[in-house]
């Protein structure tokens, strides 16, 4: 058997070539590179101050070949319940019922502001993408991206919220009245840590520019990126606008809720934590909530698909970034007459997938969000009830510590864990169907509803299909969105991401978000020239 020098180098068998080990050599340039970020200090009140209480070790989910340990790349102040507290008193102290220094600034203000962030964050570039690299394992692109992506939505942001504020004078029925979007008050702000700096800025920078306090929970994986921002925070808003909040959030999040300061709850996580989250805030009720949860998106490939389009579009659903995105293809039902040849051409597909550290190319990286052992426990479960992993020659569900290969198992059935559990990550279930009653009544009976796609015909003239007509309406009302032949994804931005039943809470795109983050609020009367007379010098109604 002919082996490789590649496979002989990584241990691997010559079918496995592509795998690399979770490991840097100390004697390597990247080595070299690796960051460590300080985080014992704190961001409450305006400033920034050192963090003399304990601090959590951040270690990258990549190993020292030398020494076979995880590589140290900084430190994070572990907060307790007092200081979180602090931390929601010092916005709301700045919120003051509305008539604090930021909510009374007029928007091109605070956009000045947020436009200065976004100058100092760019200086900080290189720092935040490398540290994105080794805390959560994003390759090159993919980090870079995060970081461009970013700042991009906070550009679009700004132009939305501008065209918010140029609305005029409206009369209806004799009534005359001046619409705007004024801010709500306080929101606890809750990121991933799969997509930290992106996902959090999702829901932040919106509530800044409509003129709301920030309290960030700073996410234990991935939190180092903001670590790396607290400086240029303090430094471009008034005290208490922004404050950062690190540590268990089991010890820091429920008694910032349990004091009724929070106006807004902005989160992204399991539908577990949101709930008990909310259920500790003493008026739920008030509570403007703008949640992103769990999701378990199903992939259709019917009789009549392109299977190489449906192929390519699977892969990068269900592989990109590991499979460590709520927004990622988590189930594949495909039709019986098509099964073995959507498999073989799939396989085949995976196993080109490259493996390895996050410095450069390599497709699949370590683990950040997601364990090893929960992808073996699904595979394995799936293999006890009659599954099989079908690419294990070619490297499926190999594993090295953080680093696991993904398992394509089929066929997956109802008893398995894998076909209800959302498994964030690279296990990648694939069930074959008879007719559109089964992925019908999985969809029924599933309690998230965030994504599907639907793999069909790639001919536009193709007569009209009723199972495909049928099969996109039960879509429509199970899911946010349904994809036809393409992957789940998050973007563009423009476009709303939400979610039924436990998938989300509110919507998020471009627009939605200020419009979640804010409330209408209107100055009416029948006369317009007495209106105007008011506006004149309100903050609110500055503009007119």
């Amino acid at each position: 058997l002919f082996r490789s020098p590649f496979a002989a180098c990584y241990g691997v068998s010559a079918n496995m070539a592509h795998i690399a080990k979770p490991e840097v050599s100390q004697e390597s340039e990247v080595y070299k590179t690796r960051p460590f970020v300080d985080g014992a200090k704190v961001l409450v009140g305006g400033q920034v101050k050192p963090w003399s209480g304990k601090c959590a070790e951040v270690l990258s989910p990549i190993y020292c070949a030398e020494t076979g340990e995880k590589i140290p790349i900084g430190t994070q102040a572990t907060l307790t319940h007092k200081e979180a507290v602090e931390a929601v008193e010092a916005a709301s102290k700045a919120w003051g019922r509305g008539r604090g220094e930021w909510p009374r600034k007029t928007l091109e203000e605070r956009v000045a502001a947020v436009e200065r962030l976004v100058s100092k964050l760019k200086e900080k570039r290189a720092e935040i993408v490398n540290v994105l690299q080794w805390e959560i394992c994003k390759n090159d692109a993919d980090a870079a991206k995060e970081f461009d992506r970013t700042m991009d939505f906070v550009n679009s942001l700004i132009a939305a919220a501008r065209g918010f504020d140029s609305t005029g004078f409206v009369c209806e029925e004799g009534v005359h009245a001046l619409l705007k979007r004024s801010p709500i008050g306080v929101m606890m702000n809750l990121g991933p840590s799969n997509y930290p700096f992106n996902e959090t800025y999702a829901t932040l920078i919106p509530a800044l520019l409509m003129g709301d306090t920030v309290v960030m929970k700073v996410p234990n994986t991935g939190g180092l990126a903001h670590v790396l921002t607290m400086e240029a925070y303090a430094e471009c808003f008034p005290a208490g606008v922004v404050n950062f909040v690190s540590g268990r959030g089991r010890d820091t999040m429920p008694p910032c809720m349990e004091t009724g300061l929070v106006d807004i709850f902005a989160f992204i996580g399991s539908s577990k934590a949101a709930d008990s989250l909310v259920k500790a805030h003493p008026q739920p009720h008030r509570l403007k909530c703008l949640l992103s949860l769990d999701a378990k998106n199903l992939a259709i490939v019917m009789p009549d698909a392109d299977i190489d389009v449906a192929v390519k579009e699977c892969l990068a659903g269900s592989t990109s970034y590991n499979g460590q995105r709520c927004t990622a293809i988590k189930l594949i039902m495909v039709h019986k007459s098509i099964a073995e040849q959507f498999n073989e051409k799939f396989c085949a597909a995976v196993s080109g997938l490259a493996a390895g550290t996050p410095f450069g190319k390599n497709n699949i990286t370590p683990l950040a969000s997601s364990s090893t052992d929960y992808m073996k426990q699904l595979t394995e479960d799936a293999k006890s009830k009659g599954a099989t992993v079908i690419n294990a020659e070619k490297g499926g569900a190999h594993h090295d510590r953080t680093l696991f290969f993904p398992a394509v198992v089929y066929p997956v059935t109802s008893e398995m864990e894998i076909w209800h559990a959302e498994q964030f990550g690279p296990v990648i279930p694939i069930a074959a169907y008879d007719d559109i009653s089964e992925p019908i009544s999985w969809l029924e009976k599933m309690h998230f509803g965030q994504q599907s796609a639907i793999f069909t015909s790639q001919d536009g003239a193709a007569a009209p299909s009723k199972d495909l007509a049928e099969l996109l309406d039960v879509c429509a009302l199970s899911t946010c969105r349904v994809n036809i032949n393409a992957q789940c994804q998050r973007g563009p931005d423009a476009f709303p991401f939400a979610g039924r039943r436990s998938s989300a809470m509110g919507t998020i795109s471009v627009e939605e978000v200020l419009r979640a983050v804010s409330v209408e609020t209107l100055i009416a009367g029948k006369t317009p020239e007495v209106l105007k007379r008011a506006c004149q010098g309100s903050t609110v109604f500055a503009k007119f």
